[in-house]
């Protein structure tokens, strides 16, 4: 029945297929996730920048598949290398992205790729795969008992595939798309070096099989194919235009942004909200306009900071509790660093289930507990939680003690006046090779591969005197 009421005819493949969502369910989709994506990672304010994207999304838009929907293109202020699309026509680029970019082209390139997330209805058809893999896990856990988890596995790696075929069809879209535009796509290519290196860098390559997203050297070589096989069948004078964006950028935020709060030997610092608090040797963090969470690498306890809503501690504990759905173990008055505070120790009751679903049974290992200190500061009450099942809470609760009770005033003048680096573009002094040339720029050697990684050129590239590159500075 659900194949004869819901088969939709695919934009770009042109293939009859399941689709649970209509193009109004796509764009009610996005505009009610653009607020919550805006608040939780902000926009970038860039007149110029936005204007360029705003240009080249309307000019892809025009010749995609789908020409009809509201596109809507923004710039988000997050330093991770990122791009994504929401369905509906809501594309975003962060800033930590645009700053890697070296030409148009290479921007064209990746925003045909997220146009073609929204062409091709991947989220629709992720959407409907999920719902039927699910019901077949479902059928095997029945059917065969002692299979059961097994199957499931089987389901989420298939269903890492549909999402690797997504991306690699994106691809496609994308170099269609940025060549239709007048681009050359074997600059999309060379970015995906850029990602490759990235995450070489990083130490987070993982085995293709279990990726959601294809090896950026293997997306390398097949996008160069693709650009290439297009070219031929469609001569034309393709642009690259590594000048003119390049001076865009000039002046690009990167990295951190001090103001929403930085860590620094082992301290998070908000300079704009004049508070700091200690981090644990060793934890991971991250940052965004929302929250800052941070915890130790073995992911058995974690900490979050966010705000709380409420005029006093006893209204922020309430509307805590409810909207947490939290048990009360225990909850005392404190005073830390001269701040009214609030410590709560609570437990997450499980929601209702869903009738005919079996209800888990609880225990003190999947049992989140919660230590949570309410500190009412500057006319807002922050809430720390440190987080981690009920077995480890007793082992955990000391480090999420000493951090929060190390909540205090930031009165530092280097910390509160701290300057955000930005991308500068200048001319090479002299012919030579990269490493030289950034040392004669006055460059750090500690961030040569780093700028490596952001002018896409190796230490040892010859370049010439004139040439134009990416430093960092304040």
């Amino acid at each position: 029945a659900l194949t004869l009421t819901n088969c939709a005819r695919n934009p770009v493949s042109g293939k009859r297929e399941l689709s649970m969502m209509s193009t109004e369910q796509e764009i009610a989709i996005g505009k009610e996730s653009h607020p919550s994506i805006v608040a939780t990672m902000g926009l970038y304010e860039d007149a110029k920048l936005q204007a360029f994207m705003n240009q080249k999304g309307k000019a892809m838009a025009a010749i995609s598949h789908r020409p009809d929907l509201p596109y809507q293109f923004h710039i988000v202020d997050s330093p991770v290398v990122n791009a994504f699309a929401v369905p509906g026509g809501y594309v975003y680029f962060t800033r930590g992205i645009l700053a890697h970019f070296n030409n148009e082209a290479e921007f064209a390139g990746v925003l045909g790729h997220e146009i073609g997330h929204i062409t091709a209805k991947h989220s629709s058809r992720q959407q409907s795969s999920q719902l039927l893999t699910s019901l077949a896990g479902i059928a095997g856990a029945i059917l065969v008992p002692q299979l059961g988890e097994t199957f499931m596995q089987g389901a989420q790696l298939l269903q890492l595939s549909y999402s690797r075929a997504h991306e690699s069809e994106s691809d496609e879209i994308g170099v269609g798309y940025s060549s239709k535009i007048g681009y050359d796509a074997n600059q999309m290519a060379e970015f995906f070096a850029t990602i490759k290196r990235i995450q070489d860098n990083s130490g987070q390559s993982i085995p293709n099989m279990m990726s959601t997203h294809p090896d950026p050297g293997n997306r390398y070589t097949k996008v160069h194919a693709m650009a290439k096989d297009y070219q031929v069948k469609n001569p034309g004078n393709y642009q690259i235009n590594r000048e003119s964006y390049l001076r865009m950028i000039d002046g690009l935020m990167f990295g951190e942004d001090p103001k929403q709060g930085f860590v620094e030997n082992n301290m998070f610092y908000h300079p704009e909200l004049k508070f700091q608090f200690p981090v644990p040797n060793g934890w991971q963090h991250q940052n965004s306009p929302a929250q800052f969470q941070m915890g130790p690498k073995d992911g058995k306890s974690s900490m979050v900071l966010m705000l709380v809503k409420g005029n006093s501690l006893d209204e922020a504990a309430q509307t805590m509790v409810k909207e947490l759905n939290l048990k009360v173990l225990e909850n005392a008055n404190r005073t830390v660093n001269g701040n009214q505070a609030m410590v709560i120790i609570s437990q997450q009751m499980p929601r209702q289930q869903q009738q005919g679903q079996q209800q888990q049974q609880q225990t003190a290992a999947n049992t989140l507990q919660i230590g949570t200190y309410l500190i009412q500061y500057n006319n807002a009450i922050y809430a720390l939680h440190g987080l981690s099942s009920a077995a480890d809470f007793e082992r955990a609760f000391p480090a999420f003690r000493n951090v929060s009770e190390g909540f205090r005033t930031l009165t530092d003048p280097d910390k509160l006046n701290r300057k955000p680096d930005r991308v500068f573009v200048r001319q090479a002094p002299r012919a030579g090779t990269f490493r030289e040339v950034m040392v004669d720029l006055n460059m750090p050697a500690s961030r040569i591969e780093e700028l490596g990684v952001l002018n896409s050129l190796k230490v040892g590239d010859r370049l010439e005197k004139g040439a134009l590159l990416k430093i960092i500075a304040k």
